[in-house]
């Protein structure tokens, strides 16, 4: 392992001013999203819709320092038949890869999960570093609610996350750690802040165990944030706040950096979140965004499938990216969202 150069790519995942697509939903996501826009989705739709992202220059080489892909799209070649890989490095991001296998129920855990896919990781990790990919992403899924999470599921998440951050290293591939404690229930900041510091406790203690180099990793948590169903949602000062004091308690100086995902967040509350943290004086890593949603969403709708949409999907999409690009320096202003609409 050459920990030199995988600090380098960890630190560039994370550069000011910059952040991380995810486009990594799965076959049944993007269709769940395809169809909301009226789209098929076929494999031919998919790539078109992915190329048209990585080919808007702007947003790609100002506002976006890596994609998450899915194994779909590492694969595919754009319509000129130039891999899409070619495209991410052409445009000065680093093409990334998810290499969890989705979820099962956890035994002896009702209503918890855990995540799988750590069979045979070794030698897929070998074919995608190997295609172009310099980073990677597992997630775990942590929900709250009567009774849960359990100690149980924390353990066996946390574990699972550090196992597949060791076989990423050991492959020069750094990983994306991302233990995700969802925000759809009820629940108010507090208990979220409680459960979130939990998880990020025992995921390091994880890590530490099983000799991951903190030096070579990006972390992607969730905020501290009232569940969707809360009837006291807190303020975005609130979330800033808490969210810091939480990151300060619990994730080591040595990390390079954190990476948020929105989890479910509107586009506007996922960058206004971030912004506000940066106001809150000097951090320790670097603080920036790893959106799914909150940076497709406005280019999904745009587009619909229409070829003669590219262009406006194109401009949809630097636009968020060029929020939260602004927003991971503190700089973000509503009045700008305004502007652009």
């Amino acid at each position: 392992m050459n920990l030199t150069e995988l600090n380098k790519i960890a630190t560039a995942m994370v550069a000011p001013g910059k952040g991380i697509l995810a486009a990594d939903e799965s076959s049944g996501t993007i269709k769940k999203r395809f169809d909301a826009i009226g789209v098929e989705s076929t494999e031919e739709n998919r790539r078109d819709y992915r190329e048209m992202l990585f080919r808007a220059k702007d947003a790609m080489s100002q506002y976006i320092s890596g994609v998450i892909l899915y194994d779909e799209t590492i694969w595919q070649n754009a319509k000129d038949g130039t891999p899409l890989v070619k495209l991410i490095e052409q445009a000065g991001a680093i093409p990334g890869i998810k290499v969890d296998e989705g979820t099962r129920g956890l035994p002896m855990c009702p209503g918890e999960l855990v995540t799988v896919g750590l069979d045979k990781l070794a030698e897929r990790l070998q074919k995608y570093y190997e295609r172009g990919a310099r980073f990677a992403k597992w997630r775990a899924v942590i929900d709250i609610g009567s009774g849960i999470p359990s100690m149980t599921a924390i353990s066996v998440n946390a574990h699972a996350l550090a196992r597949y951050a060791a076989l990423c290293q050991a492959a020069q591939i750094v990983p994306i750690v991302e233990p995700e404690v969802l925000m759809d229930g009820d629940h108010d900041i507090e208990r979220c802040y409680e459960v979130t510091q939990r998880v990020l406790n025992k995921t390091f203690q994880e890590l530490r165990v099983q000799r991951v180099a903190l030096e070579g990793m990006v972390l992607k948590p969730n905020m501290a944030i009232a569940g969707k169903k809360c009837a006291k949602q807190a303020s975005v000062e609130e979330v800033a706040e808490k969210t810091i004091r939480l990151l300060k308690a619990c994730v080591p100086a040595a990390v390079p950096g954190i990476a948020f995902l929105s989890g479910g967040q509107s586009d506007e509350e996922a960058t206004a979140h971030l912004n506000a943290m940066h106001k809150l004086g000097p951090l320790p890593w670097g603080l920036t965004f790893s959106y799914g949603r909150a940076l497709q969403a406005a280019p999904q709708k745009a587009w619909s499938g229409k070829p003669e949409n590219v262009a406006a999907g194109q401009r949809a999409f630097s636009h968020r990216a060029r929020m939260n690009g602004l927003a991971s320096k503190g700089e973000w202003q509503s009045s700008l969202e305004q502007k652009a609409a």
